[in-house]
């Protein structure tokens, strides 16, 4: 089953159970998720890892308005952005912690032979593209630089 399949499906149980932020969330996806398979030379398709990268992306953007929203002083629309990437979360791979990124990060260093700064670019590309989906762009490159610094 793929996960617009997954998607879909979902929104029908939580139709049924009433739980109207997971619903929410759910159809919010699913728009995107069209829009991207009806976009131009999509052939009406959606890869797993497509759909993948559209739900970190809208996880992202819910993280950072709920980080906005506690900044004005809105706990309020913060909590319901975050109850959204919640459900985003369950469909993500699990993320790892900052010191298996920090190992893996060790491991690209040693292979690459990066000396200083002037390698962040190589290690960031090697680190990015060994963990994507399970680590969080920032989190990888703040690891990067001390590491190098």
């Amino acid at each position: 089953m793929t996960l617009f399949d997954q998607v879909s499906n979902d929104i029908k149980d939580a139709m049924k159970a009433r739980d109207k932020v997971r619903l929410e969330t759910l159809r919010n996806i699913k728009k995107v998720f069209l829009e991207a398979k009806t976009a131009p030379g999509a052939n009406d398709t959606l890869e797993d890892a497509a759909a993948l990268k559209i739900i970190q992306k809208l996880a992202k953007q819910g993280r950072e308005a709920a980080e906005v929203f506690q900044q004005q002083h809105r706990p309020d629309l913060a909590e319901g952005e975050l109850a959204q990437v919640a459900v985003m979360e369950t469909y993500l791979p699990k993320q790892i912690s900052e010191e298996e990124i920090a190992a893996i990060v060790r491991d690209i260093v040693a292979q690459t032979g990066a000396e200083g700064m002037k390698d962040m670019g190589r290690v960031m590309g090697l680190a990015t593209k060994q963990m994507a989906g399970r680590a969080d762009g920032r989190i990888i490159s703040t690891i990067v630089k001390q590491l190098l610094a």
